[in-house]
């Protein structure tokens, strides 16, 4: 690589002080560099950098014109690094000293006086907290509204498409395949809205509680938490340095997206089975078999479904590693960043395949109506219809129909097809009436009540998910 410039490892003791006169051996400092993973959050380290030093020239703490050097060799590093000539320092540890490091070959010792009023461990906070607000919780944001689109597609494509309903994986009762696609448009609307709560509680400013205790210098933690977007300073020094609830909320969100995901996922694989075929699935999701060509397998659905293993063991990790922590800050918490970071990284890839899952899939509406005529999925109709018309209890119709169900299973055909006359047997009373609703199609047109499968409430669904979500 040409024209390269570097953060010098020879400046890393001197970045330490005077304290230590030798320097780290080559395991230590292996297993104390975090550069390899940290430097992903540079722009949120200079940016708070840049906060920072605003406010110590504001508060008359370091003069102007080594505030305006600071900040013009802070944008040359940005643009170093953004470019690919940058080389970071393992020696150096972390993002933070890479910086400060070449910002002091830049502009020299007015560098020094970045530090004043701060440490690392508020710095590490601040950088990481910008990183979760503003780079994951706005991306999966944004994937999410993505995926909601799609399935909002789907629902209105598919208002009057009936397909069986299951409960324990067995057909129960008829509904629309616009009415299924809701439903995931509304667990995805409530990640959604656990995203928009992360970004309230997490959006407090730790820079400047420096190490632990706060600064004796006259800072303004209320400039600097304007100028990067946060609503307030954190209260307690002590906390803010060893909070890292923000990035176990995150992946908190993140596992339960993934759950979502991965039972989106489960269902596209069963429906896209040959004993199902209830949905196609095109070759840009799909893969073939190396020894049966006539297979296609739903893998993009599979590996969604894997993911949610590793995510939810990002969260666990971390929430390991901070459990048995005293305040204020451990360098255990240096293992905060790569479970998040995995998480992001992966979690948005699955969002994103999923989106074009969705909004590719193609829907076989005669199997699923099909389907849905089979297995007395109307029975719990002709309960609803003895209630309704005969005034019997409900746990009477019950008993009526279970052996209604057992009468149609005895003559092999549907409830729709008993003869009158044998119906008539089991409860005398039952009319002609009850065949208007033992279709399938009545069984769905019946659900009216508010959040029902009626194609009628589904077609009402769509447009309050389009106004909600989509705007």
């Amino acid at each position: 690589m040409t024209d390269q410039t570097s953060a010098n490892p020879k400046n890393a003791n001197a970045l330490w002080g005077g304290r230590f006169e030798a320097g780290p051996s080559a395991i230590m400092e292996e297993i104390n560099a975090s550069i390899g993973f940290d430097k992903r959050l540079y722009a949120q380290d200079i940016q708070g950098s840049k906060a920072h030093c605003a406010m110590l020239v504001k508060q008359n703490i370091i003069p102007a014109e080594d505030g305006e050097k600071i900040i013009e060799g802070l944008d040359r590093i940005l643009q170093e690094i953004e470019s690919g000539h940058f080389v970071f320092s393992t020696a150096l540890e972390d993002i933070h000293m890479n910086v400060e490091s070449r910002l002091r070959d830049l502009i020299g010792p007015a560098a020094g006086r970045l530090h004043t009023g701060r440490s690392r461990n508020d710095q590490v906070a601040t950088d990481f907290k910008l990183w979760v607000r503003d780079v994951a919780l706005n991306d999966l944001e944004a994937g999410l509204a993505g995926l909601q689109e799609a399935l909002i597609g789907q629902a209105e494509k598919n208002i009057d498409t009936v397909m069986p309903g299951f409960t324990h994986l067995q057909a129960a009762q008829p509904v629309t395949f616009g009415h299924h696609m809701l439903a995931y448009v509304e667990m995805f609307g409530r990640d959604r809205s656990r995203v928009a709560d992360c970004k309230v509680r997490m959006n407090e400013n730790p820079l400047g509680s420096a190490a632990l205790a706060g600064t004796p210098y006259p800072i303004d933690r209320h400039l600097t938490s304007e100028t990067m977007g946060f609503d307030r300073p954190a209260a307690n020094s002590l906390d803010a340095v060893s909070d890292r609830d923000f990035a176990l909320e995150y992946l908190n969100v993140a596992s339960i997206t993934a759950m979502h995901l991965s039972r989106l996922a489960e269902e596209m694989v069963i429906w896209c089975s040959a004993q199902f075929k209830f949905v196609g699935m095109s070759d840009k999701f799909s893969t073939g078999s190396s020894i049966m060509p006539q297979k296609r397998n739903p893998d993009a659905a599979e590996l969604i479904r894997s993911k949610i293993g590793r995510i939810v063991g990002c969260y666990n990790s971390l929430m390991l590693s901070m459990k048995g922590l005293p305040l204020a800050y451990s360098k255990d918490m240096q293992e905060d960043k790569e479970p998040v970071f995995f998480a992001h990284d992966h979690l948005g890839l699955c969002v994103a395949a999923m989106t074009g899952m969705v909004a590719d899939m193609k829907v076989f509406a005669d199997n699923m109506r099909k389907a849905a005529g089979a297995g007395y999925i109307t029975a719990t109709d002709l309960a609803d219809w003895l209630v309704t018309e005969l005034g019997m209890p409900f746990r009477d119709a019950h008993h009526v129909v279970g052996a209604t169900v057992k009468l149609a299973e005895t003559m092999g055909c549907d409830l729709d097809q008993l003869p009158l006359e044998e119906l008539q047997k089991i409860e005398p009373k039952i009319t002609s009436a009850v065949f208007d609703v033992l279709t399938v199609e009545a069984s769905v047109a019946a659900r009216k009540s508010f959040g029902g499968t009626a194609p009628e409430r589904v077609r009402e669904s769509v447009a309050a998910a389009k106004e909600r979500f989509l705007k």
